[in-house]
């Protein structure tokens, strides 16, 4: 009789490893814009760019589609997930719902350390500009942003809330990346951020979730309002 052993082999963790790494470049090329809403993601051009086989690739494809960045076309292979405002709306309303939940549980049992949390990651993000020599949004500053809005929920004691609250995250992060008049809005966007942190560090749960509500209401209609080439590839389903 032969026993199956439930320990992965060798092959079977380096694909997995492979697929892992593949899958946080495919999601980071996704969410900047780089791959754009719609392409074709052909094998062969794919393996190229990412140096890497088949097996960890597929892997990496149908894990971005559980994601919702990636869309499996029957017979036709994969897609890059196409924008459209409605999706845009939908995102926009789930995130505000999940981040106001996870704000409001991390407000009531945060203790010390999360405080010192917050504000550190708040001093990272006010330590640079949003803008880089080129008007566009500085990747570093994308990164610092993205740890500040992690600090303000990550005491929520959820890891649930806070695994579907950082997809919706990617999600809108890509409608933003795409958005090239994002940053040439008159909006003092720090404000907004050292509001969020008063708020949380004085235990203000009412007051975080109108922030928070508001601060992703503004952002999201800086889109809608942006230039129409966002939407070429407009899908209203």
């Amino acid at each position: 009789m032969t026993i199956l052993s439930a320990t992965p082999s060798q092959d079977e963790f380096s694909t997995r490893t492979l697929a892992s790494d593949v899958r946080e470049r495919l999601r980071a090329d996704i969410v900047s814009g780089a791959l754009k809403p719609g392409l074709r993601l052909r094998f062969d051009e794919i393996k190229a760019r990412y140096n890497v086989g088949l097996s960890p690739l597929r892997e990496a494809l149908f894990r971005l589609v559980s994601e919702g960045l990636v869309v499996a076309e029957d017979h036709r292979g994969f897609r890059v997930a196409p924008v459209s405002r409605a999706k845009l709306m939908d995102i926009s309303f789930m995130r505000k719902e999940l981040e106001t939940m996870a704000l409001k549980l991390s407000i009531e049992r945060g203790d010390v350390a999360w405080e010192s949390l917050v504000l550190a990651s708040f001093h990272q993000l006010a330590a640079i500009s949003a803008k880089d020599d080129n008007g566009s949004l500085d990747p570093e500053w994308e990164r610092r942003h993205k740890a500040f809005h992690f600090a303000l929920t990550s005491a929520c004691g959820s890891e649930w809330l806070l695994q579907f609250r950082d997809m919706l995250g990617d999600q809108w992060a890509r409608y933003r990346s795409l958005c090239i008049q994002y940053t040439r809005q008159k909006r003092n966007v720090l404000e907004e951020h050292m509001e969020l942190m008063e708020a949380a560090l004085a235990r203000d749960a009412s007051a975080g979730a109108y922030l928070i509500g508001r601060h992703i209401s503004r952002s999201t209609q800086i889109i809608l309002d942006s230039d129409a080439t966002l939407f070429m590839v407009d899908d209203p389903a």
